[in-house]
């Protein structure tokens, strides 16, 4: 994986086509202004299709079975989970999706890393990144908190959408000297886009 930080074209495809990819998605996704929840799969989708174009597809397994939690693709038969997140300071990273009180707070009891993590900074009109935090670093700074600081269980009363990963752990993570990034401006551009124009196109076709 992280040849994809020394590929000098792949970098500058990331800096380029990225923040443009994102930008249709979020034109896909969206209704009223407002982003849906499926734009994270659309945007992980788009970061799958990027390995494949890096490695080929004989090496990039996407049909992942779905007690796979933590993966999202296998990248030369190792497991990789990608993970989106928008603004400029980077919170809300989900390690699991679940609103069941219960289910969250075991779940924090017997976590452990299980691969490598892409996480995407997006911070429109400013600097954000692109990351590779590999799993030793992961393990790294879950022994150095501790699952207390690591780990964000929802708040009682609240309607929890699932447990993160601190802010200091990110921090940790995103800082540390073995994770890899490229640095991303997000630029939006003037699209002239429409999602329904290509179901119209279709339609069309005899």
């Amino acid at each position: 994986m992280g040849s994809i930080f020394e590929d000098s074209k792949i970098v500058e495809k990331i800096k380029k086509k990225l923040p443009y990819l994102f930008q249709l998605t979020e034109i896909d996704n969206s209704r009223d202004g407002k982003l849906g929840m499926e734009v994270g799969s659309a945007r992980e989708r788009i970061v799958i299709a990027l390995l494949i174009y890096k490695f080929g597809p004989e090496d990039v397994k996407t049909n992942i079975p779905i007690t796979k939690s933590e993966t999202d693709v296998m990248v030369f038969d190792k497991p990789l989970s990608i993970k989106t997140v928008s603004g400029k300071k980077i919170n809300g990273v989900k390690l699991i999706w679940t609103v069941d009180p219960k289910k969250a707070l075991e779940f924090s009891k017997t976590y452990n890393p299980t691969c490598d993590t892409i996480l995407v900074q997006i911070n429109w009109d400013d600097i954000g990144y692109f990351y590779l935090l590999p799993k030793e670093v992961q393990e790294e700074v879950l022994e150095n908190l501790g699952r207390k600081k690591y780990i964000k269980l929802p708040k009682r009363g609240t309607n929890p959408r699932g447990v993160e990963l601190s802010s200091k752990a990110l921090d940790q993570l995103t800082n540390h000297p073995k994770t890899k990034k490229i640095e991303v401006f997000w630029k939006r551009e003037d699209v002239k886009y429409n999602s329904y124009d290509r179901w119209v196109d279709y339609w069309n076709e005899e």
